[in-house]
């Protein structure tokens, strides 16, 4: 098994949208860096305000399934889960 990496954004339709990542975000960052096989975990504003770049390292694919179950169930995934994700996920 390899490492996973995943690139992409997450786009939001709208400012309200925007504000939901605004306001998770930190603690998704900190719940997502302090988990087993996390190796980099970043997500940032664009230029754009309603796009979000993200690049996201774990060790292997079961860090990486193991940190998917956990967002879906989170506060994160829930305030977020209708806000567009155009990601690619590869693995080395």
């Amino acid at each position: 098994m390899g490492v996973i990496r995943l690139t992409g954004q997450l786009v939001c339709a709208d400012e309200a949208q925007a504000a939901l990542v605004a306001a998770h975000l930190p603690e998704h960052i900190r719940l997502t860096r302090a988990e087993s096989g996390c190796l980099s975990f970043e997500v940032r504003q664009s230029v754009d305000p309603l796009v979000w770049e993200v690049a996201e390292v774990f060790s292997d694919r079961t860090a990486f399934e193991a940190h998917q179950e956990r967002t879906a169930a989170s506060a994160w995934g829930q305030a977020t889960k209708g806000i567009e994700r155009q990601y690619v996920i590869t693995e080395d």
